[in-house]
């Protein structure tokens, strides 16, 4: 019968004990979806908005945030991230833009929550970025798309 892992035998919430498992290599990658105006989409492009370079500066908090995931998420383990990438797919037509983060670290516990929490800050920045413009930008659709490593190894989204 499957349990949660943050609860102890009483129900109270409880950190894992990592300390028995295998370090082996691991990999999450994890998508969300920014809604804004195509006209924003253009002002992105062309490097119109005042605050700066909007994907550069999301980027980075992006890769900020995943560093510090433990910090935020009260039962995360710090793990020692080897990698976070982040990439962006702007659709004018359809006013959005796709954030995808990937992130990597050998460990005992996986990375699904450095993933995410680095698409989540990545599409909170450009909201920040852009809301002199826009109020009404949309931040949605954040899940996981894939991990490999550990004990339950292989998983990719339906």
């Amino acid at each position: 019968m499957n349990r949660l892992s943050h609860l102890d035998a009483e129900g109270r919430a409880a950190m894992v004990d990592v300390s028995g498992k295998t370090e082996t290599a691991r990999s999450a990658t994890a998508r969300g979806l920014v809604t804004l105006r195509p006209d924003i989409v253009d002002l992105i492009t062309a490097g119109g908005i005042a605050k700066g370079d909007v994907l550069t500066t999301a980027r980075l908090a992006g890769i900020m945030a995943a560093k510090r995931t433990d910090q935020l998420i009260p039962l995360c383990h710090g793990l020692p991230v080897d990698f976070v990438g982040i990439d962006f797919v702007l659709d004018r037509a359809a006013g959005t833009i796709t954030v995808t983060a990937t992130a990597r670290v050998t460990g005992r516990t996986g990375v699904e929550m450095e993933a995410l929490t680095a698409v989540s800050v990545a599409a909170l920045t450009i909201y920040d970025m852009c809301k002199a413009v826009d109020k009404g930008i949309v931040i949605g659709d954040i899940r996981l798309l894939a991990k490999s490593g550990g004990k339950s190894g292989e998983w990719v989204a339906p």
